[in-house]
């Protein structure tokens, strides 16, 4: 009768790790060379609004509202391309067995006004064995994006093939701001003892 009983924890274990609970309203307030960002988001479904109010600006703007896919997870200011103004990340993850990262970030103008920054989708390199389960932070002047690595007969639950990072430096493009990558490091997964 416990082994039956085990076997069903174990089962409704499995069956829960996919789903995730609801996550709580987000609001933080964030601050970096005269500028402060107030964030919110309801965080209440697969797909959200995120409201950013930047106070600080030479130029006062409208808020920036925006859909997300998923919820927000974390954020950070940094000045990455440092020329002495802030920047906003903001990381989110999709609901899903995938829980697919992202970032939405912006960049400020001189504190005159922000703009939008842009993330490239991965390149095919990149992309190889890739199913989701991104973490992104800021180190140093990079923003890394890590995620496992997974090989063709893989449970989504299980990835057998390391991890991949990927490093981005902050450019400056034409009308907005770009994060590019830098360097692409692959970290083999460790030998099991037996």
């Amino acid at each position: 009768m416990r082994r039956i009983f085990l076997v069903g924890l174990a089962v409704c274990a499995v069956a829960g790790a996919g789903s995730t609970a609801a996550a709580a309203p987000y609001a933080r307030d964030l601050s970096m060379k005269g500028l402060v960002f107030h964030l919110s988001s309801p965080n209440d479904g697969s797909e959200n609004r995120l409201r950013i109010v930047v106070d600080g600006l030479e130029r006062p703007g409208e808020p920036i509202e925006r859909q997300i896919d998923g919820t927000i997870v974390d954020a950070t200011v940094a000045d990455l391309d440092a020329n002495g103004f802030p920047e906003i990340y903001v990381f989110t993850q999709s609901a899903g067995s995938g829980s697919y990262g992202g970032v939405v970030g912006y960049a400020s103008n001189r504190n005159k006004s922000v703009t939008d920054i842009s993330l490239p989708e991965l390149s095919a390199k990149d992309a190889k064995g890739y199913q989701g389960h991104d973490a992104f932070a800021v180190s140093g002047r990079a923003l890394v994006r890590r995620f496992p690595i997974y090989r063709d007969a893989d449970a989504n639950a299980g990835p057998t093939g390391g991890e991949r990072r990927i490093s981005y430096r902050l450019r400056a493009g034409e009308a907005t701001w770009r994060l590019e990558p830098i360097k692409s490091t692959e970290i083999k997964p460790r030998k099991r003892r037996g």
